[in-house]
């Protein structure tokens, strides 16, 4: 323990330690019966939120209590360490770390690290991490943390999740708010039917108290989305209160509310256009007369010249630097690559307006959940030929006229001015604008086989390859690009690529030269060859109905694959498997078989038309996959004439 304050709130937490073991008092044999497979469960996580009226105005403190019990001595080895989060808008007031050994010991930790915690592709971030080792980790001791926080912004309240990593006994969670405050929540999460939601009256409070017993532990999978789509949690806000002269203060009762706040942030950020920027803009739109023009012109300068790089720090999380400054730094975050793009483009006589919009990553609407926590981005809407296009500054490749992937089919919400807004649904591009084709041309040799391959990408495709190559080292190119092109086996030698790049990132085409060796087979005066180099989505079926999670794809597409094999002299197809279509309401797959001259052709085409699969859709999916896969096995003859 390192803050004096403690002290302060130290009842807090021996009432909601108390509540916790009353909750579940459970012996360890029992927890080992319940979990046999688990190295650890959390007994109890419990966060009490206390909402009241601070000078006119909403104030709130929290309380948390974690116990975490050992089951397995394994455990040990990676489970002792903890650690919790805070930030300037969660300001640590206490805590207090502990092991409750088997033989009833309370063993305090001594020694508190804290460092920056944030993501590798994040520059600066001021969510901290405060980590320590539980000591005498071992079968049947109990790690207790208890700590408590003070929320800077009513505004910025975290969402509750009620699983884990691990199993959680008991998760729950307690608001005790005011009754001249009005609170809403929302359940969110693939299936909510196990919280316990209870409502009562208690002196001048209402206690809210959500409960979820016996949690199973959240099971990763890398095509999953965020866990905010499928993991069960609470969305909570206040909706107004009354303030000192009993007046009913509209706080986030709806999107006009959470409109005022974010305008807020943006009001005063760009008044004056910097003499510097005005001249760079001047000289990107001369000789230029369209509208459209002069916008690409300006989006592809910043793409080019402004190093997106994510910053979190305090309110700079949600106030754009001026545009001036993000010109002269060559960098800055995507509120800085918004305030860069709306004033060069409004200096360019193109109407330019500051977005708000949440990636794929989370599920929630401004329509449904009017909170700042549905945007965790923002990028530029301009009004072109009565339309709005959304332009992404922080993705270099992106294609102008394209919405960057990971905002496709989410609502923004568009500042217009101090008074209007507008929320709009940014598309999804449709699959036949992502398109990969890839064509091998095949030569049987005395050693397998030698070809050559042309692959061309549209859309989303060509920019993730502009993508690639951007960060591909010179000296790996050459195994960058086997990894790229690799068919038939592991045997397969690149001899030489080149690549083709067109004067904008929605197209690009490959070209490589290769050797397969030991591929073919000759038996006799016969050679045996199966056409399927690419057998896709093996191994991909979905655990079903044991999967709950979403699956999520990047984008639509269309994928096409045709190999030609160059029948020898002196040789005839002898036999040809058969072709077949199967299509549902999930996806779906063409392969077709074809002799043209002296050309025997397998052509596979692969369409997706989701940007996110549903456990409702997972026994489609694996229909698919079971008229498939068995295709992989056919195999063609030659024989000798």
């Amino acid at each position: 323990m390192k803050n004096k304050s403690y002290w302060l709130l130290s009842s807090a937490f021996v009432c909601l330690f108390l509540q916790a073991q009353r909750l579940d008092a459970q012996t360890f044999d029992a927890l080992r019966k319940q979990f046999p497979d688990e190295k650890a469960v959390l007994l109890n996580r419990t966060l009490e939120y206390n909402i009241n009226l601070k000078d006119g105005k909403p104030y709130v403190e929290s309380n948390e209590l974690q116990q975490i019990e050992y089951l397995l001595g394994s455990a040990t080895a990676y489970m002792g360490q903890y650690g919790f989060s805070h930030s300037d808008f969660q300001q640590l007031v206490s805590y207090e770390a502990y092991t409750r050994t088997a033989g009833d010991k309370k063993l305090k930790v001594s020694e508190f690290k804290t460092s920056t915690d944030k993501e590798s592709f994040v520059f600066y971030d001021d969510v901290k991490e405060t980590t320590f080792n539980f000591p005498a980790v071992e079968p049947g001791a109990i790690g207790n943390l208890q700590v408590s926080y003070l929320n800077k912004d009513p505004h910025l309240l975290s969402p509750f999740y009620f699983t884990s990593y691990i199993p959680v006994a008991n998760s729950e969670l307690k608001i005790n708010v005011s009754k001249d405050i009005s609170l809403k929540y929302q359940l969110v999460g693939l299936d909510t039917s196990q919280i316990a939601v209870s409502v009562e009256s208690k002196h001048h409070n209402n206690i809210y108290t959500f409960q979820y017993k016996n949690c199973i532990a959240d099971k990763k999978y890398p095509d999953a989305p965020g866990f905010a789509w499928y993991s069960p949690h609470i969305v909570f806000y206040i909706e107004n209160y009354k303030d000192d002269k009993g007046n009913v203060v509209s706080y986030l009762s709806n999107a006009d509310d959470l409109y005022r706040l974010n305008y807020s942030y943006i009001k005063t950020v760009n008044n004056t256009i910097n003499p510097g920027l005005k001249h760079i803009v001047d000289s990107l739109i001369t000789n230029l007369t369209t509208t459209e023009s002069k916008a690409r012109s300006i989006y592809l300068w910043v793409q080019h010249n402004i190093k997106y790089v994510a910053f979190e720090d305090g309110m700079g999380g949600f106030v754009p630097r001026d545009a001036g400054l993000v010109c002269s730094r060559r960098f800055g975050d995507c509120k800085d690559m918004a305030s860069i793009l709306t004033e060069m483009l409004n200096a360019a006589g193109v109407p330019a307006y500051f977005t708000w919009i949440g990636t794929r990553d989370l599920p929630y609407k401004f329509s449904q959940t009017p909170l700042p926590l549905v945007s965790n981005h923002m990028i530029c809407a301009i009004k072109l030929n009565d339309k709005f296009v959304f332009l992404d500054g922080t993705d270099p490749t992106c294609v102008f006229g394209m919405p960057s992937s990971a905002i496709q089919d989410k609502e923004a919400m568009i500042a217009i001015d101090e008074k209007e807004y507008k929320i709009l649904k940014v598309p999804a591009i449709d699959k036949n604008k992502n398109t990969l084709t890839d064509t091998t041309w095949l030569q049987l040799t005395p050693t397998g086989l030698k070809g050559k391959i042309k692959q061309s990408l549209s859309g989303y495709f060509s920019s993730e390859m502009y993508d690639e190559l951007m960060y591909w080292r010179d000296k790996d190119m050459k195994e960058d690009m086997k990894n790229e092109f690799e068919r038939g086996s592991n045997k397969f030698h690149l001899d030489t690529f080149r690549v083709d790049r067109m004067p904008t990132t929605n197209e690009i085409s490959l070209y490589a030269d290769f050797n397969l060796p030991d591929y073919a087979k000759k038996l006799g005066n016969d050679y045996y060859l199966n056409l399927n180099l690419f057998k896709f989505y093996n191994d991909e079926q979905i655990d079903y109905p044991k999967r709950k999670s979403p699956i999520e794809y990047s984008f639509k597409f269309i994928k096409k694959y045709v190999t030609m094999l160059k029948i020898p002299e002196g040789y005839k197809l002898s036999y040809l498997p058969k072709s077949k279509s199967f299509h549902n309401k999930v996806w779906g797959f063409d392969l077709q078989y074809e002799q043209k001259g002296n050309y025997v052709i397998l052509t596979q085409v692969f369409d997706n038309e989701n940007l996110m699969l549903t456990n409702d859709q997972f026994e489609q999916w694996n229909k698919v996959l079971e008229n498939l896969l068995p295709l992989y096995k056919e195999t063609l003859s030659l024989t000798k004439i």
